[in-house]
């Protein structure tokens, strides 16, 4: 009975931050700081893989956020997804704006989103979209590995996804999470693999789920996972949505494909194709997915990370 009893407190009352230990907070406010307390960066891996989209990470993957975000992927601190989804969100918002800076439009005139998300836990069929061309932000997680998922009993990256994306729908941005990345084979555990292993590892291991296309066409993308170390992971991520992009092409006539884009996390990948380009081009700015009809591309603006780690901080000078 004692032992039920201390099982249902943990579940209620958390028994340790998960990023420094002290008893019975989720997070302390010390490390709130070291996830939050400092504006989103933009973060370059070096190498960078040809094809990774812009990256903003909330924080450097050490510390206290790396043991929060551990402690989240392994052992089940699930808690934490609400602090980590708001460090999420404040990636997303840095590398939209940062987009639109460069000439990729905006976040869109705040408007209601119809009903929550689906439980993380679920398997998201891709039928509660308003279609594609809405206008709305996408988030696109990148997919663990199915063995993974079944160890650890939930998909990290989906269920900070989540997170972020109820925390920038209460700031009025009309963001929905679309879970349309699948492995279509096995790949190695990434851990004590090189910059270069990863992107072997994981290339062509990604693909679009059944169904997913008719909602990425038109919509606008961030790629998100919770940690970027060598980029491989989103840069397969953007390479499997670009491989939608020209399939459509291919049926629907000439299309400018973002000219490089790249993913990352615990089993990454490797680099698509670094700059495709057929017909003529639009003038718009790279980073912005063009095509004769606006309807029939996969617009990866960017991508965000909770963290990245440190060297990647240090890489882009700006």
């Amino acid at each position: 009975m004692r032992d039920w009893w201390h099982d249902l407190t943990d579940l209620v009352l958390p028994a340790e931050c998960g990023g420094c230990g002290r008893l019975r907070t989720v997070l302390c406010a010390g490390c709130r700081t070291a996830l939050s307390g400092a504006p989103p960066r933009r973060v370059r891996p070096a190498p960078e893989p040809a094809g990774l989209p812009p990256v903003h990470a909330a924080a450097r993957y050490a510390d206290q956020v790396r043991a929060a975000l551990l402690a989240h992927k392994e052992r089940g601190a699930l808690a934490l997804s609400g602090p980590l989804g708001g460090a999420l969100a404040g990636a997303v918002r840095a590398g939209l704006r940062a987009a639109a800076r460069t000439g990729v439009p905006a976040v869109p005139v705040p408007v209601p989103v119809p009903g929550p998300d689906p439980d993380p836990d679920e398997d998201v069929a891709p039928h509660r979209g308003r279609g594609a061309g809405d206008d709305s932000v996408l988030l696109v997680p990148v997919p663990s590995a199915r063995r993974a998922v079944r160890a650890r009993g939930h998909d990290p990256a989906r269920r900070i996804a989540y997170a972020a994306a109820g925390e920038l729908r209460r700031a009025g941005v009309p963001v929905r999470v679309l879970p349309a990345l699948r492995q279509r084979r096995g790949v190695a555990d990434q851990s004590g693999l090189g910059s270069r292993q990863r992107l072997a590892n994981l290339a062509g291991a990604l693909t679009v789920a059944p169904g997913c296309r008719r909602l990425l066409l038109g919509s606008r993308v961030v790629l998100v996972d919770d940690l970027m170390t060598t980029g491989a992971s989103l840069a397969e991520a953007a390479r499997a949505l670009r491989a939608e992009t020209e399939a459509e092409s291919s049926i629907s006539g000439p299309a400018f494909v973002y000219p490089g884009e790249t993913w990352e996390r615990r089993g990454e990948q490797r680099n698509g194709p670094v700059r495709q380009r057929a017909g003529r081009q639009s003038g718009r700015p790279a980073g912005k997915a063009v095509a004769d009809s606006a309807d029939a591309i996969i617009d990866v603006v960017c991508a965000a990370v909770v963290a990245a780690s440190p060297d990647a901080f240090e890489v882009h000078r700006n």
